[in-house]
């Protein structure tokens, strides 16, 4: 059992140690998206990817913001001058989010059909769709960008929604509760917050994911990195078993100053997408470590299913460390990782929940 034990934590240690190094080797966006939300999960260059760098998709893109044509297809709405303004403007001048939703603008449209041009032209001629902005070429499916990743992260959202509602259903009608009415569970409150931030995470993603804009994207990786911080403090906190409201936030004070810290740098110095994968995946790789770790040396009774989430949540990173182009520009790496958390994240809500009866009838045994 040991020998098996130490088997499991050397793969989960190789596998996100192979990450961690590709990731600090790397500012790919898409890298990024790998930790935006999830469970414990759940960074890039803007203008330097391969599509974009091409001179003939530069020049299309030029000539399409100047006459708002591209080839035959011109876009009434392609007013250049107004176009520019509104784009200087800062993001509480431009226009509303629901009506960018109804339409793209003149440089989104541009973009996006010079785009499709280049990639028809590099077909033709046997070679392999690259990315533009940072990005895959996807195809629009009524103004969405990227269908799947937001059916996937919507999926997400409604998998932490259905699995919170079930832990909150036994906290306060199932299970036991104390004479002054609140729970014997410790950690109840914690994982209360935990689901919120990651519901907020996941829909913010599905946003992101339907139409990038700066307010979208600075909302996801903001909501992101809260999600991600949280769930290390939380890590902590429950590995620690630490119950006592000073050691709580002793723990707690100096890592919430750093995310804090470090989301108000992204909005307002700047959007570094290599400083923060960084950071982030330091933060991921930390708390499935402890995880990990906890789960080798704890005799809880449902520690398999946190050994599933654990494996499961770093072999799911591989996805977007090996990415690949989406299948008929639609399905990419991305999008399967965002699959592949739909499923873990009900094995882990099962997790908080058995381990919420295991700590309750702990408790009172003792109390007896």
């Amino acid at each position: 059992m040991a020998k098996l034990l130490f088997q499991v934590v050397y793969v989960v240690y190789l596998s996100e140690l192979i990450i961690f190094l590709l990731v600090f080797q790397s500012d790919d966006r898409s890298l990024f998206d790998c930790f935006s939300c999830g469970t414990f999960i759940s960074f890039g260059v803007l203008d330097a990817s391969a599509g974009d760098a091409d001179p003939l998709y530069r020049g299309c893109v030029d000539q399409c913001e100047n006459t708002g044509c591209v080839g035959e297809r011109c876009f009434p709405h392609c007013n250049f001058s107004a176009d520019v303004a509104k784009h200087d403007q800062p993001w509480y001048m431009q226009e509303p989010l629901y009506l960018k939703w109804k339409q793209w603008d003149c440089q989104g449209d541009c973009r996006y059909y010079c785009m499709v041009n280049q990639e028809e032209e590099r077909a033709s001629l046997g070679l392999k769709p690259v990315k533009y902005h940072g990005k895959w070429p996807f195809k629009r499916v009524y103004g969405i960008q990227e269908p799947f990743s937001v059916a996937f992260s919507a999926l997400n959202l409604a998998m932490h929604f259905y699995g919170w509602l079930n832990f909150y259903i036994l906290i306060y009608y199932m299970l036991p509760q104390k004479p002054d009415k609140k729970p014997y569970y410790d950690f109840t409150f914690l994982w209360n917050l935990y689901a919120l931030l990651s519901m907020n995470s996941w829909f913010w993603s599905a946003v992101f994911h339907s139409r990038d804009v700066d307010v979208t994207e600075k909302l996801d990786y903001s909501c992101a990195v809260a999600l991600i911080g949280y769930s290390l403090i939380l890590a902590i906190l429950r590995s620690f078993n630490l119950r006592d409201e000073a050691a709580r936030v002793m723990v707690a004070a100096p890592l919430i100053a750093f995310t804090t810290t470090h989301i108000l740098y992204l909005n307002n110095y700047k959007l570094d997408y290599g400083w923060n994968m960084k950071v982030c995946v330091v933060m991921v790789v930390a708390q499935l470590l402890i995880w990990a770790i906890w789960a080798g040396v704890t005799h809880h009774p449902s520690r398999w299913k946190l050994w599933v989430v654990v494996v499961g949540g770093g072999l799911a990173m591989l996805l977007e460390v090996f990415d690949f182009p989406p299948y008929q520009g639609f399905m990419d790496a991305h999008a399967l990782y965002h699959a592949c958390t739909v499923p873990l994240t009900y094995i882990w809500w099962s997790f908080i929940r058995d381990d919420a009866e295991f700590r309750t009838t702990n408790l009172l045994k003792k109390a007896k």
